[in-house]
């Protein structure tokens, strides 16, 4: 019996990032990847109806955290330090979806972003996972392509 035509999802795996003068995409997690407006209730006193109405609030965006494995590339350290520093430089960048092939398939864009806290590896002597580092970026907003 035919099915018609099947659409998969895409895998959740199969992702990298760019961020404008930065070079390392090979992440092991990007989470954070959102939008959210908080209900504003609002009730005039002459209105019959006993429930507020619900108006949209400001948009918020939530930190996109990436984790990955420590090598000797230095590039998002070097862009925490800056902030850390106080010379807080701002990029644009994109979580990058892709299919099987390789082919890009949807891009979330974020922009104004800067790295707001880094965390370092845990270590233990008796384990064998990879040593893992993990930074939060700020940034002020996210379209879909």
């Amino acid at each position: 019996m035919p099915t018609g035509d099947r659409h998969d999802p895409y895998r959740g795996y199969n992702f990298k990032l760019e961020i404008d003068g930065i070079s390392r995409n090979g992440f092991r997690e990007c989470s954070g990847v959102d939008a959210t407006s908080d209900p504003i209730e609002y009730r005039e006193g002459n209105e019959k109806v006993f429930t507020p109405r619900k108006l949209p609030g400001q948009v918020k965006y939530s930190n996109i955290t990436l984790k990955w494995g420590i090598t000797d590339d230095h590039s998002l350290w070097d862009w925490r330090k800056k902030t850390i520093e106080g010379k807080t430089e701002r990029k644009n960048g994109s979580v990058v979806l892709m299919n099987e092939s390789g082919e890009e398939k949807i891009r979330w864009n974020f922009v104004n972003a800067w790295p707001s806290k880094w965390t370092g590896p845990s270590f233990n002597a008796t384990g064998n996972e990879v040593a893992i580092e993990t930074l939060e970026i700020a940034h002020e907003g996210v379209t879909k392509a």
